[in-house]
């Protein structure tokens, strides 16, 4: 049910999102290469690795008061850090308005972990068990606890969400010979399952697939690879599971009406 929220509340809420943000850009450059501690070394520049004062690490405002480029070397900041700090932000507000304080760690937990997951499998094209892994067992441990979600619906999350998937990409490779999905992906439906329920299956993996098609087109055309093309799918499916958190009430109702119009 949608909470009130006061500015002074919200710009408090924000910034915690952006804080955390800042910390989940480290991981998003970290976690690909193998070995590498998302705690140390401390922040620095990755281009002339001069560590960061406190006041060069300020969420968003450091990036705009440094017009993009490191105090040191004067080599440009990666966008990327001021739009998963903001995104981040607003995904916080988004959670306090929707849950209140009552599951907005919960949430906030499970959607940094698709922030991370959007980015990294755009740049790398990989899904960290990290992340996903843990995410599994953390949202199903959750699930005794939240009154929106029954224990059963997150365990048969978990076993649709997975189990369809690895289904599909097995009959896929049958078929072509060919690795069609990974196994970053099967285990990522697993976790927003956990998460969602098994309820949010249908509009998950139907808009991911929207989504995906119509980004592949247009990658196969700017390619010229016809359907050797290949996308990273994790992105989709974690917009699309942000989606149905934000907007389940809404995507239930449309999905009853399209079933039952009368």
């Amino acid at each position: 049910m949608p909470q009130m929220i006061i500015l002074p509340e919200a710009i408090l809420v924000f910034i915690l999102g952006a804080i955390v943000g800042s910390f989940l850009n480290v991981a998003i450059f970290r976690l690909p290469e193998p070995g590498q501690s998302i705690v140390f070394p401390a922040s620095h520049c990755p281009k002339c690795k001069t560590p960061l004062k406190w006041y060069d690490n300020i969420p968003i405002f450091s990036f705009l008061f440094l017009k993009g480029s490191c105090r040191y070397c004067h080599e440009s900041i990666s966008w990327q850090y001021p739009t998963v700090e903001a995104c981040m932000g607003l995904l916080a507000i988004g959670l306090k308005l929707k849950f209140g304080w009552l599951l907005f760690a919960f949430y906030f937990i499970f959607s940094a972990s698709l922030l991370v997951i959007i980015v990294v499998d755009f740049r790398h094209q990989i899904i960290p068990d990290v992340i996903s892994i843990p995410g599994i067992l953390i949202g199903f441990a959750f699930s005794f606890m939240n009154p929106y979600l029954q224990w059963s619906d997150a365990g048969l999350g978990i076993l649709i969400g997975g189990g369809s998937f690895y289904l599909l990409a097995l009959v896929y490779f049958l078929l072509t010979k060919r690795m069609g999905m990974g196994g970053g992906d099967i285990k990522l439906l697993a976790m927003i399952g956990a998460f969602l329920g098994w309820q949010s299956l249908p509009f998950v993996i139907f808009s991911s697939s929207l989504f995906g098609t119509i980004i592949g087109i247009g990658a196969m055309i700017k390619q010229k690879k016809g359907g050797k093309t290949v996308i990273p799918y994790g992105p989709f499916l974690a917009i699309s599971a942000l989606l149905y958190l934000f907007f389940d009430m809404h995507i239930q109702l449309f999905l009853h009406k399209l079933v039952f119009p009368s």
